[in-house]
C-alpha cells in the first residue's frame, strides 16, 4: 500500500494480548437447587423480571420431549451395574442391606430429578409440559421391563411396573381434586398404544384418584 502523504508506517507490529480466561464464578459452582434458590430471591427482589423468566421456563420446557426422556431412563436404568449394586449392598456401617433393597433404591434415584422436574411443571401451570415428562418416564420404564441384565434391574424385575404406577398416582395427585381424572385420562390417551400390557394397571391407579 502506498504511503499517504502525512501518514508514519511503523514498522512495530502490532500485539494482541492473550485473553484472559474467565474465572468461574459462585453461580457456575453451586447445585440446581441452590440456583433454583438464587432464582426466586432475584424475581422477589426485582419481580418486573417475572414474566420474562416465565416466558424463558414456557420456552425451555416446550422442547421436552417424551421419547427423548424415555431414552435417558432407559439408558440410564440399564447402566445401574454390579459395581453400584456392591456398592450399595451387603454390610454398610449402619447394617446390613439386602441387594434387592439396594437395587430398588438405586433404580428410584435413577428417576428423582425427573420426578422432580413433573412436579415443578406441574406447579408452574405447565401441564404439557409436565405430562410429557410423566409420559416419557412410563415410556423408558416399560422399555427396560423384561430386560435380562447382572445389574440392578435383575435383582429388582418387578421394579418397571411398580415405579409406572407410582409415577403415575404422583401425577394426577398434583392435580386439584377436581381435576385428577381429566389429567389422567389425557395422559393414558397418550399412552394407550405404547404401553398396551399397563393399561389396566395405569387405569385403575387413575381411577383410584
Amino acid at each position: 500500500m502506498p504511503k499517504r502523504k502525512g501518514q508514519k508506517i511503523s514498522s512495530r507490529k502490532s500485539i494482541t494480548r492473550p485473553r484472559s480466561k474467565k474465572r468461574p464464578t459462585v453461580l457456575d459452582r453451586i447445585p440446581p437447587e441452590e440456583a433454583e434458590s438464587v432464582l426466586r430471591a432475584l424475581l422477589d427482589l426485582h419481580p418486573h423480571l417475572r414474566r420474562e423468566a416465565e416466558d424463558i421456563a414456557k420456552a425451555l420446557v416446550a422442547e421436552v420431549q417424551s421419547e427423548d426422556i424415555a431414552d435417558e431412563v432407559a439408558h440410564t436404568i440399564l447402566s445401574i451395574g454390579l459395581d453400584a449394586l456392591n456398592s450399595r449392598a451387603g454390610r454398610q456401617p449402619w447394617g446390613y442391606v439386602e441387594p434387592t433393597e439396594a437395587a430398588w433404591e438405586l433404580l428410584q434415584e435413577a428417576i428423582e430429578d425427573l420426578l422432580g422436574d413433573m412436579k415443578r411443571g406441574t406447579e408452574l401451570g405447565l401441564e404439557s409440559a409436565a405430562e410429557s415428562i410423566c409420559r416419557g418416564i412410563v415410556l423408558g420404564l416399560y422399555q427396560v421391563k423384561g430386560s435380562s441384565t447382572d445389574g440392578a434391574l435383575g435383582w429388582a424385575p418387578d421394579f418397571p411396573a411398580e415405579a409406572a404406577t407410582q409415577v403415575v398416582s404422583n401425577f394426577v395427585e398434583q392435580h386439584a381434586p377436581r381435576q385428577r381424572k381429566a389429567a389422567g385420562k389425557r395422559l393414558l390417551d397418550g399412552l394407550e398404544e405404547q404401553v398396551p400390557e399397563w393399561m389396566e394397571m395405569l387405569d385403575r391407579v387413575v381411577q383410584r384418584s
